[in-house]
């Protein structure tokens, strides 16, 4: 028999995560890794757990996920909203607190593009005088 899981995308700078929600004790697996293994800090683990928090979920949902581009706290922002967008589908009732907390929300702050003529996307070259 086919086992129900629950899916969601999430993405946060440029890091894209595929989240899959299966009704267990509450294991979070990254990339095949336990969550402590993959993600170094205990904040950012929090980050991660926030939607089921905000749904009173925790402890009843494994989460297995997929996720690759960017760094510790892209990914983790990455995996919180496709536990958000996963938690929708579980139920959508869960809309309300999810949206009150700001978790289905995708965070669109992007790296600025580098312009021509600057050392940067803002900064100016060393000024001289001759």
């Amino acid at each position: 028999m086919a086992q129900v899981q629950y899916i969601g995308t999430g993405r946060r700078k440029s890091s894209v995560a595929r989240v899959r929600l299966v009704p267990g004790e509450g294991k979070i697996v990254v990339n095949n890794r336990d969550v402590e293994d993959y993600v170094p800090f205990e904040t950012l683990r929090e980050v991660i757990k926030q939607p089921l928090v905000a749904t009173q979920t925790l402890g009843s949902y494994d989460i297995h996920v997929n996720v690759h581009g960017g760094g510790y706290t892209g990914q983790a922002g990455a995996i919180r909203h496709g536990v958000a967008r996963a938690l929708l589908n579980v139920d959508p009732d869960f809309r309300a607190p999810l949206k009150a907390a700001g978790l289905l929300t995708r965070d669109s702050r992007m790296k600025e593009r580098k312009k021509y003529g600057l050392k940067g996307a803002r900064r100016a070259p060393q000024f001289s005088k001759r």
